[in-house]
């Protein structure tokens, strides 16, 4: 699906796993492990004058997921438009063009994708780790409060990445599913490791 269909480029496969460049970051699936069906919400960040044209190249492959009859969303917090889908695993996956993200000048293609924009961290209490994402310096955007309720998007707003900080029960737009608690780990361009292991324990290293 991501290499045959879609382009990324493979940079390494195993029985388990495979790992796959998104633009300058990296993505990777395992089946080591796993328990039930997990799946995940991310994101990639688009040219900020190429979604039209990115809906089109992405519509030749996959079926757009709706949500009110209508298959983009314009975020004006954001100053992006998105578009939805899911992948064969089930996961949620989306591609959104901010305004703040770079213009493309070639026709788009996956070479055009610049890196993952965006990925759901599900927890048991978004209050505890959201302080503790703080503590290793990953704010929530614009200094906001924390909510045990809504979304919380800790990052970088002039990079337009975003870990999102949420506990389960919530629906994912352009999806029926509910936010649940899988395993996850994810590597910052820092260094830290945030880690969300099978017992459901998350485990913070810079």
């Amino acid at each position: 699906f991501y290499v045959g269909l879609f382009g990324f480029p493979l940079l390494n496969e195993d029985k388990n796993s495979f790992r796959i460049e998104v633009g300058t970051s990296e993505l990777e699936f395992t089946s080591e492990n796993i328990k039930g069906t997990p799946f995940y919400h991310f994101a990639f960040n688009i040219p900020s004058n190429q979604f039209q044209e990115a809906k089109s190249w992405v519509k030749e492959r996959v079926k757009l997921s709706m949500e009110d009859g209508d298959d983009e969303a314009y975020f004006s917090f954001f100053s992006a438009h998105a578009l939805y889908f899911n992948d064969p695993a089930g996961n949620i996956v989306e591609f959104i063009s901010r305004s703040t993200s770079e213009k493309g000048t070639n026709p788009f293609s996956i070479e055009s994708v610049l890196n993952i924009s965006e990925i759901g961290l599900t927890v048991d209490n978004a209050m505890s780790t959201g302080n503790r994402l703080i503590d290793i310096g990953i704010q929530q955007m614009n200094n906001a409060s924390l909510s045990q309720t809504s979304l919380n998007f800790m990052g970088d707003k002039s990079k337009g990445i975003y870990i999102i900080l949420n506990q389960p029960g919530r629906r994912w737009i352009f999806s029926d599913k509910v936010s649940v608690v899988y395993p996850i780990e994810i590597l910052t361009t820092e260094g830290s490791r945030i880690i969300v292991n099978s017992d459901k324990v998350v485990e913070i290293i810079r």
